[in-house]
């Protein structure tokens, strides 16, 4: 988990460099709040501006990884509704083709600027991540049975 760790950090910087808001969502937030928690992917959510959309492809594939659609942050952003109705895309992908374990998934579903997010400290910095009350609504929202037991494992903790 040590890599993944090390991935997570990698991002974080990279994505605070090229000035993106961004929280993590996903296994990492879960395990960032103090579940117990497996997960290699790593989800994000962005304040849905254009110039944030921008900052984090600028970023993501300055470190190497590209998108899995041949689509750009300006189409991701002008058509998000029509991507999540039409097309159920619910997250726009990047990975690392010499690695596949190098990959970043961006909620497009939500939107940051609706989140709670809280400063969790880990490795020596402080990491921007989806409150529990918000993270538990978008597991709710999915279904998905992982993130049902995420669900449970996140009540455990209060």
């Amino acid at each position: 988990m040590l890599v993944y760790t090390m991935f997570l950090y990698e991002v974080a910087r990279a994505l605070r460099r090229a000035k993106a808001r961004f929280a993590v969502v996903g296994g990492y937030a879960v395990a960032l709040h103090g579940a117990v928690r497996g997960t290699v992917d790593l989800d994000i959510i962005l304040a849905f501006k254009k110039k944030d959309f921008a900052a984090a492809e600028t970023a993501l594939r300055g470190m190497g990884l590209a998108p899995r659609l041949p689509v750009s942050a300006g189409e991701v952003f002008d058509f998000r509704e029509e991507y999540i109705r039409r097309r159920n895309l619910i997250a726009w992908s990047f990975a690392d083709p010499r690695d596949p374990t190098r990959l970043v998934d961006v909620i497009i579903t939500h939107d940051l600027d609706a989140m709670r997010v809280v400063k969790i400290r880990a490795g020596g910095e402080d990491l921007p991540v989806v409150g529990v009350e918000d993270l538990i609504a978008m597991k709710r929202a999915s279904g998905r049975p992982q993130d049902l037991e995420d669900i449970r494992a996140l009540k455990e903790l209060s």
